[in-house]
């Protein structure tokens, strides 16, 4: 599904693009399954990447993605905070990978959600439905978040609602999130860490990531490794034992 790994590489943290990688992103949105308006938004996305200088780019990215807990990147986050349900919620999914064939290839956690997403593409479109399905209230919430903040990085999150399937009512998440204090800023960084995790409806199942995703197939596994010509940048690889 390489969809998903274009929606996994904008979502990373930004790195120089040529233009030829520029063009590709392109015709990937182009050839996607996404509707018309959320196919424009990942264009406009790539537009922002095409004229942007990189270290305003990161400087951005760090300010929107690293500070606070509202606009986090790690699933869990979302549902567990600090507590102690997310190690073993780590262990849990990291088994996933393992169990599926894969080893991460690069020093993050497994509930990152640009290496989720690399994950759910070696699994067959069904499965990374049921996959997308299943954390679909946190990227709505997301989505919702960077909304308000007028962010072209909301697109990437519409897009993986659209891909979920999952009904979701945004103009609810809108309206529940109105009223948020932002929590990117020096003097509420601190407060914000000692606060519990905000709780979403339907989040109860999310812990378990993916549960429904089997073994990829080898085709899967290679079309992963080959996407975009971005072999040096996959977070995950074929087990050695795989």
């Amino acid at each position: 599904m390489k969809i998903l790994n274009l929606l996994s590489y904008l979502m990373d943290y930004p790195s120089d693009i040529t233009s030829e990688l520029l063009d590709e992103l392109r015709q990937l949105v182009a050839e996607s399954q996404l509707s018309a308006t959320n196919q424009q938004g990942l264009r406009e996305l790539i537009d922002h990447f095409s004229k942007e200088n990189l270290l305003n780019m990161q400087s951005n990215y760090d300010s929107m993605f690293e500070r606070g807990r509202s606009l986090s990147l790690h699933l869990f986050e979302h549902i567990h905070g600090e507590s102690r349900d997310r190690g073993q919620a780590m262990v849990n999914l990291q088994q996933q990978y393992r169990d599926a064939g894969l080893e991460i290839d690069v020093k993050e956690l497994p509930d990152y959600l640009p290496l989720y997403l690399e994950f759910l593409a070696t699994q067959g479109e069904e499965n990374a439905r049921i996959g997308l399905e299943e954390v679909a209230p946190i990227l709505a919430v997301l989505a919702c978040r960077l909304d308000q903040r007028n962010s072209p990085y909301a697109a990437i999150f519409h897009g993986l609602i659209e891909l979920s399937g999952a009904e979701m009512n945004l103009q609810d998440v809108h309206t529940q999130i109105r009223d948020e204090k932002p929590d990117y800023t020096p003097d509420a960084l601190d407060k914000v860490w000692e606060e519990e995790a905000v709780s979403f409806s339907a989040n109860q199942n999310a812990d378990a990531c993916a549960t429904s995703i089997n073994r990829p197939s080898n085709q899967q596994s290679r079309d992963h490794l080959e996407y975009l010509n971005l072999d040096g940048l996959v977070k995950l690889q074929p087990a050695a034992s795989a």
